[in-house]
């Protein structure tokens, strides 16, 4: 199978490419990805793989800021990620991973990301280790409050700003839909 992969930033998607992006993203998800996670993966740089039959793989990676250790840094926060599913178990999630963790390890403190559990192996498979300490969200309302809900799913990967120590929490900054 030949594939072309483009790096690009949304800001240099055409429309009818977006349009495809969400249409794989729809799939993917089996009708469990809703405009709030669509807006989640806009902002950032996106890896788009293309075979003969059109989009066939997806990811992008967006600046977050999380607060470890007392200090704000930048995490590049992967979204978005889906391959179509004809082309499953081919080695293409694996190309936009290793494209996405170009990005992270060269322009972020580190990289962090939310998995399902199908999703998951993908990712430890790559390096990228589960969390195992408290995940904390900054809340425009209440103040910084706990996401034990999301303990056992967030994965990072750590990049420029050294090891992270998981006796201390991560602090997400908030944004709507899901948190993380």
């Amino acid at each position: 199978m030949t594939t072309r992969t483009r790096t690009t930033h949304t800001a240099d998607l055409a429309a009818a490419e977006l349009r495809a992006v969400r249409a794989l993203l729809d799939a993917a998800f089996d009708g469990d990805f809703g405009d709030e996670d669509w807006d989640h993966g806009l902002g950032g740089m996106h890896v788009l793989v293309h075979d003969g039959s059109g989009l066939a793989a997806h990811g992008a990676v967006v600046m977050r800021r999380v607060r470890h250790r007392g200090r704000w840094l930048r995490a590049g926060y992967v979204e978005n990620v889906a391959v179509r599913a004809d082309v499953r178990r081919t080695g293409l999630g694996g190309q936009v991973m290793a494209e996405l963790e170009r990005v992270v390890d060269r322009a972020y403190d580190f990289g962090a990301l939310s998995a399902s559990d199908q999703g998951a192996r993908l990712y430890t498979s790559r390096g990228w280790r589960l969390w195992d300490g408290q995940v904390h969200a900054l809340s425009p309302l209440h103040g910084i409050i706990r996401l034990p809900e999301e303990e056992d799913s967030t994965y990072v990967r750590p990049a420029l700003a050294g090891p992270l120590v998981s006796v201390h929490e991560l602090v997400f900054d908030w944004r709507d839909g899901d948190v993380l």
